[in-house]
């Protein structure tokens, strides 16, 4: 494949009384776009709940030592022979070793900053440790090869060598109402069931601030250089996987006081060529309703893609909507045509 490929996917989405990203306040998260308050999800939300959906996640840890001890006392015969105690303190030694030979960690056996990690990395750097390998190219190669698809979407930065760093080929925005959003606030009480009969009034009495909402989620992939990492066929998977979790997917903020799991009204998925586009500005001005906002969201996004699509750029190669079929048939065609679009 020599051009690029794109996929870009729109979601239209309701959201009823909730807080599934919060501050440092406590209070969801919000944004002012068009002159008001939008009620907003981190771009990390969503990504954090998307990784749920993918066969094979990668791992986020600064304490990589153990990570690798743990994987080398599987592995490692010598190790598994060995009392508990002493078992764990070999593999944390070797684990060590070879990470300092590639000079991760720093003098407290821990990384600076997060680092993203598949399985199969996790088993190759356990391997040569085990082997007393302390060569830093093999061990860089190590940490290279074998991304898991989220690695291979998301990125990898490594401030402490960045040989190791992977480049993302995913972006996701951050999502916000369509509309203007109020923040309003539950009055709680909680009865303590053990209490005195003739003790009156709540044992606990609080507050939780929410909102409710029709969020736009964009998101788009840079399936070319998808392909270039992990090859064409595993770069299509990864897009029918990061789609359905996308589409299906809710970040976990007080999901057990709202029970807010909601599904999307209304999905775009397109294939581009030129460059990806997100269609916010459909919402630049705050849609108004007093009967619902989903389907004057809907009609609002459309209308702007047809104004934006061909006369500030290309038209779509490729565009799929659910509400002309099912997700099922949507996620077949798409794949069927990246696959295609891929070898051509």
């Amino acid at each position: 494949m020599k051009d690029n490929l794109y996929v870009d996917v729109h979601v239209i989405q309701t959201v009823p009384p909730s807080c599934v990203n919060r501050d440092d306040t406590g209070s969801p998260k919000t944004a002012v776009y068009g002159g008001v308050t939008r009620a907003r999800v981190s771009s990390q939300a969503w990504k954090k709940a998307t990784r749920s959906f993918f066969t094979e996640q990668g791992i986020r840890t600064k304490n990589l030592v153990s990570v690798i001890a743990n994987d080398i006392a599987a592995l490692d015969n010598s190790v598994v022979a060995l009392d508990s105690s002493f078992a764990e303190a070999e593999a944390r030694k070797k684990a060590t070793a070879v990470l300092n030979a590639a000079k991760l960690i720093n003098a407290a056996g821990t990384l600076d900053a997060l680092f993203f990690i598949s399985p199969a990395q996790i088993h190759a750097v356990a391997q040569l440790a085990i082997d007393g390998v302390t060569n830093k190219t093999q061990i860089q190669a190590a940490l290279t090869g074998n991304n898991t698809y989220d690695i291979a979407l998301y990125g990898r930065m490594v401030a402490a060598d960045p040989d190791l760093n992977s480049d993302a080929s995913c972006q996701v925005a951050h999502a916000i109402s369509t509309h203007r959003v109020d923040m309003e606030f539950d009055y709680f009480t909680a009865a303590d069931d053990a209490s005195e009969a003739d003790h009156a009034g709540g044992a606990m009495i609080g507050t939780v601030e929410f909102n409710s909402s029709t969020l736009y989620r964009y998101a788009n992939i840079a399936v070319h250089d998808l392909a270039r990492q992990v090859g064409n066929a595993d770069a299509v998977r990864a897009v029918k996987e990061f789609v359905t979790g996308f589409a299906k997917s809710m970040p976990t903020g007080k999901k057990n006081t709202f029970a807010n799991g909601t599904l999307p009204d209304y999905l775009l998925v397109t294939v581009r060529r030129d460059q990806p586009v997100n269609l916010v500005g459909a919402f630049e001005r705050a849609i108004k309703s007093n009967d619902g906002y989903v389907e004057k969201s809907i009609t609002a996004l459309k209308e702007y893609k047809a104004k934006v699509y061909g006369k500030w750029c290309d038209e779509a190669e490729h565009e799929y909507e659910v509400e002309a079929g099912t997700f099922t048939e949507l996620l077949n065609k798409l794949t069927e045509d990246l696959e295609n679009d891929l070898t051509a």
